[in-house]
């Protein structure tokens, strides 16, 4: 039996506690039933234990991201640019025990009766692909039982569709409706470090009793985020990029 209830899915956190709480302030209006998180908690930013115990506090499912992995030296940094691999070897000094075994326990993929997680994509998951074109998105569909997965890794919203003729089509729209005999995958955008040039926090609500899918997005502190980034001591670059979503 399906749980039918208002799912807020977000992703990509990476440290960035102004931007969840601004999030998390937002899904407060929404009438969620239940929290899902696409992984990448940490990573970029400056505040890896808070937006853990944030997550955790949700009573929040959640997946593994690259960055979690690479924080428990469990994915190998030689896939990151320096920028990234210095916040990365930043985070795994600065990371609390309690945060280390909430990344511990972290899968790849989750299941439930109305959806699927995945950070990167369903194949392969543990090498964390990016999910960017409409191949990539067949080699996922393929292994897909159910309607509908949420994904995050590239940081850029959007949504791929299977149609029941064996299309598949990508829609940068914030809405979709899920239609029977289709299959979805939906990018839910990233919470601390959004790429598409718009530098507010993005996620998402996934109603699986109306079956439709929003992509929302939210003012936050960005100047008070670059400025913890930069007195951190990490690379201004990751600080600097918040201003524009980029």
């Amino acid at each position: 039996m399906s749980s039918l209830m208002r799912y807020g899915i977000f992703s990509d956190i990476h440290s960035n506690l102004e931007a969840l709480e601004a999030v998390i302030a937002a899904y407060k209006k929404e009438s969620i039933g239940s929290y899902l998180c696409i992984g990448d908690l940490v990573g970029y930013a400056a505040n890896p234990n808070e937006c853990a115990e944030k997550v955790k506090s949700l009573a929040c499912v959640s997946v593994a991201g690259n960055h979690d992995l690479a924080t428990l030296d469990s994915f190998s940094v030689e896939y990151f640019n320096a920028a990234a691999a210095q916040a990365i070897f930043w985070t795994r000094s600065k990371i609390d025990e309690n945060s280390r075994l909430f990344l511990e326990s972290l899968k790849l993929v989750y299941k439930n009766e109305d959806l699927i997680l995945t950070h990167g994509t369903l194949n392969q998951p543990q090498d964390f692909n990016y999910l960017t074109d409409s191949f990539m998105a067949e080699e996922s569909f393929r292994l897909m039982e159910g309607e509908i997965c949420f994904v995050g890794h590239t940081h850029v919203a959007g949504i791929f569709t299977y149609d029941k003729d064996g299309y598949t089509h990508y829609s940068g729209s914030d809405y979709s409706q899920i239609k029977e005999g289709n299959k979805y995958i939906v990018n839910v955008g990233s919470v601390g470090q959004p790429r598409d040039g718009n530098p507010k926090a993005a996620y998402c609500i996934y109603d699986s009793l109306k079956k439709e899918v929003r992509i929302k997005r939210t003012d936050y502190d960005i100047i008070s985020a670059r400025d913890k980034i930069i007195s951190a001591g990490l690379p201004s670059y990751l600080g600097d990029r918040l201003l524009t979503g980029s």
